[in-house]
């Protein structure tokens, strides 16, 4: 019966991770200024890589394994939104017609 269980919650956020990834692709594909595809890469990744990592643990259990899905997982949160930032600023920079396309505070 416990086995199940887990088969069940393994299932649920395994197939929840993907789609949540399959959403955040659809979003990349469908937007058409770079910042809202970065936001939706960015938002889509980190929530579709922790329900797969969690899926994983439940998978693999506690032992060796979970240790090294933790490094990953805690490695990809601390890259992924400086990567985003940056390429945020890059865009920022670089494009000609920002103003016209992205709504800018007053500072």
């Amino acid at each position: 019966m416990l086995e199940y269980i887990r088969f069940g919650l393994f299932a649920f956020f395994l197939l929840g991770g993907l789609a949540v990834l399959l959403t955040a692709m659809v979003g990349v594909a469908r937007f058409r200024y770079s910042i809202n595809r970065i936001h939706a890469a960015g938002m889509g990744d980190t929530l579709g890589l922790l329900m797969i990592s969690i899926a994983a643990l439940i998978y693999t259990g506690w032992n060796d394994m979970t240790l090294k899905i933790l490094f990953i997982l805690g490695f990809y949160w601390l890259t992924s939104p400086v990567a985003g930032h940056l390429l945020g600023r890059l865009v920022s920079e670089t494009d000609e017609h920002f103003e016209a396309e992205a709504k800018l505070w007053k500072r």
